[in-house]
């Protein structure tokens, strides 16, 4: 995380676009943090990762409608998963452009799911602005307003690394047992 920070603050925006790019929000958690710090502006942090979150889902709704065999591969490796945004996609509809994006392990499968559906390629740009510009809020303000804890905890995990092995473990954990609850076969 210190190389995130220190990245960062060196070349901060452009790392910021390209995680953002990927639906990666711990860059735009740590340049929230730098914001605080002084080291980043927090508008132009929230603009970039907004920016990026949006053309990456873009790219990925027209990767899967119109270029189908560069995504097959993928969606062997991620059946259930797919199958899952399916059932989202379902139960929620248009809110599901809202949704995926805090859904860790989702929130790139919902874009394809939709691309290959035949959803309206402006109306996912349409809802995926918003959403976007949400998303980049919502991560963006949290983790500048929340500044001082994030440092907090950065320093008390730099003090204490064994703590961050438990940290990875339990949100690995988590993560797992959500997938494994959610694409569980029923009868």
């Amino acid at each position: 995380m210190e190389d995130l920070f220190n990245s960062l603050s060196t070349y901060g925006y452009i790392i910021l676009f390209l995680y953002s790019f990927g639906g990666g929000f711990f860059a735009l958690i740590a340049a929230g943090a730098l914001s605080y710090m002084g080291k980043m502006d927090i508008t132009t942090s929230i603009i970039v990762a907004m920016s990026a979150n949006y053309l990456g889902d873009m790219m990925l709704f027209y990767m899967a409608r119109y270029n189908k065999n560069f995504i097959k591969p993928y969606m062997k490796n991620h059946r259930r998963k797919f199958a899952l945004s399916h059932v989202l996609i379902k139960r929620y509809g248009n809110w599901v452009v809202f949704i995926q994006k805090y859904i860790y392990g989702v929130k790139t499968l919902v874009p394809i799911a939709f691309g290959i559906s035949k959803y309206s390629f402006v109306k996912f740009g349409i809802l995926n602005a918003p959403a976007s510009l949400l998303w980049a809020l919502f991560f963006g303000l949290m983790s500048f307003y929340g500044g001082e804890q994030i440092i907090n905890a950065f320093g008390y995990i730099k003090q204490n690394p064994i703590i961050m092995p438990f940290i990875l473990l339990t949100f690995a954990s988590i993560i797992w047992w959500y997938f494994s609850y959610a694409t569980k076969k029923r009868s």
